[in-house]
């Protein structure tokens, strides 16, 4: 390829992927704080892109393999974590499945900020639903706000690790 013919441009070239996979990351980890982007595929975007401007010459397939599994890992996260504040408040089996059902929920109506308000509005529909009391329910619904801030906890810790792993393999 020419532009790799010049030890120069190839620098050049390797210096602008690093720039966008840099850029790419720092808008992921800002979406999962602000869930207003798609916080972990801007990462994972972000290896991509470098990996497909310097010709894959330090990033393999298992090292995207991995990286893919980690974020469908992170996807899960989403769903469970509230489920598990729900249950750690003493939340029902059906208050956790309205958690789950309020984050599917919540993405489609209300877009980002249904990520937050979906899963605490799913667990306390659940939880009026089946009979418990108002103080009760909105201690559940807590929870469930809880286990989101854990999620995203979670979230953060593992996208830094992924962003780590890349810069121990290209360097």
């Amino acid at each position: 390829m020419v532009l790799y013919e010049n030890g120069g441009k190839k620098e050049r070239m390797d210096m602008i992927a690093l720039i966008i996979a840099v850029v790419l990351f720092i808008a992921g980890i800002v979406g999962t704080v602000l869930p207003v982007l798609p916080g972990v595929i801007l990462i994972y975007a972000g290896m991509l892109v470098y990996g497909f401007m310097t010709g894959f010459a330090t990033l393999n397939a298992y090292f995207f393999i991995l990286q893919a599994l980690v974020v469908i890992l992170l996807f899960f996260v989403d769903y469970f974590a509230s489920a598990i504040g729900t249950k750690r408040f003493g939340g029902s089996k059906q208050a956790a499945w309205g958690a789950v059902i309020g984050t599917i929920l919540g993405l489609i109506v209300l877009g980002p900020l249904g990520i937050i308000l979906g899963p605490f509005l799913g667990a306390i529909a659940a939880e009026l639903l089946r009979g418990t009391e108002l103080k009760k329910t909105i201690r559940i619904g807590l929870g469930t706000l809880l286990g989101v801030l854990g999620g995203t906890a979670v979230k953060i810790g593992a996208e830094i690790i992924m962003i780590i792993y890349f810069f121990v393999r290209i360097y």
